[in-house]
């Protein structure tokens, strides 16, 4: 009788969705010989010591918490290090959101890319990466490339200004997103000569409105869409609203099923009934959409597919049938639903 634990636990996370979603988590990796620790933990700017680090360090920490993470976690590394394998190492197995390197030079940047790639493709890791110039064509990649960033009297790289977005993104709650989000220190930048293109291309850009310095639109890398993978999933909003859903179903799986419950049909129902109820949630906090059908239900052509590769003939078996006779040791379940973006633009005709 695991229905109501699991529904409450459900129901508890969809209320705190939009306060956990600026509770994000910022991992930096630096490289400094005054710090000696490999990892250090700061959860605001007042725990940061002013003569803990190099002066750039403690500038990108400063940066980072400009934006209002919940945490920073930075690993560091000997400035004679050749590469950020040890710090991905350390790294691996930690929970963050966005991971910026204000130091990377070009060549470490796919190495990078393609570390994060493959956490978030094969092992489901939701952490993001911020790099400069970095064309990934994936939406864990936020592709930032605004150069000549000047604050008073320094001009920031690419690279540097990395720790600042990674700051801001990791911040953001859902009720907004990064477009239009000003960032009031900058006094001016390199312009990019056709913002519009930049965009789609999958860059995030710095813009200058004539009085502001502000994000142009809050897009990650990918440009080349399909049909698992929709127009949907450039937006960095819509990607830390999936991740979050994706996080919160596996934890409370894992926590309340795995290992708890036989695997038949009825246990499955009362599985789906309470990630059906966690969609309502959401739908109450307007993450997912309430004019929308979400819902959670078994994969009938995944679990008839599972029986049929083990010789067993499903032909005279209606969806009812399918979804009773669960396989083996899974639990095999499909989802649609509707994540509701920000209101980013107007399409106004106005007729005299």
């Amino acid at each position: 009788m695991g229905l109501p634990q699991i529904i409450i636990e459900f129901n508890g996370k969809a209320v705190t969705a939009i306060k956990r979603s600026q509770l994000g988590i910022v991992a930096l990796i630096l490289k400094d010989d005054v710090q000696t620790a490999d990892t250090v933990t700061y959860k605001s700017i007042e725990d940061v010591p002013t003569e803990g680090w190099a002066p750039a360090n403690l500038d990108y920490i400063q940066k980072t918490f400009m934006g209002t993470p919940s945490k920073i976690i930075i690993e560091r590394l000997p400035t004679t290090a050749g590469d950020y394998n040890a710090a991905l190492t350390r790294l691996n197995n930690k929970r963050f959101n966005y991971l910026s390197i204000p130091g990377i030079l070009e060549n470490d940047t796919t190495t990078i890319s393609t570390w994060i790639k493959t956490k978030y493709d094969n092992l489901k890791k939701t952490f993001k990466a911020v790099l400069p110039n970095c064309k990934a064509d994936h939406e864990a990649i936020i592709n930032f490339t605004t150069s000549e960033i000047k604050v008073g009297e320094k001009e920031y790289t690419t690279a540097e200004y990395t720790a600042r977005i990674a700051g801001i993104l990791a911040g953001l709650p859902f009720t907004r997103s990064a477009t239009y989000y000003e960032l009031p220190e900058v006094d001016s930048i390199k312009e990019i000569e056709d913002p519009d293109a930049a965009v789609d291309n999958g860059e995030l850009i710095l813009i200058n409105d004539g009085e502001n310095i502000k994000i142009g639109r809050g897009v990650n890398s990918l440009t080349t869409t399909t049909g698992k993978k929709t127009e949907d999933f450039k937006s960095i909003r819509v990607i830390e609203v999936q991740n979050l859903i994706k996080d919160d179903i596996r934890a409370t799986f894992e926590k309340h099923y795995i290992g708890k419950h036989n695997n038949i049909y009825d246990n499955q129902v009362l599985f789906l009934r309470s990630v059906n109820a966690y969609f309502d949630g959401l739908e109450g906090e307007e993450i997912l959409d309430p004019n929308f059908d979400n819902k959670a239900e078994i994969n009938v052509q995944k679990q008839r597919l599972a029986w049929e590769s083990i010789g067993v003939d499903t032909t005279d078996w209606d969806d009812q049938k399918v979804k009773e006779m669960s396989f083996k040791r899974n639990v095999f379940v499909g989802g649609n639903i509707k994540i509701v973006d920000a209101i980013e633009d107007l399409d106004m005709d106005i007729a005299i």
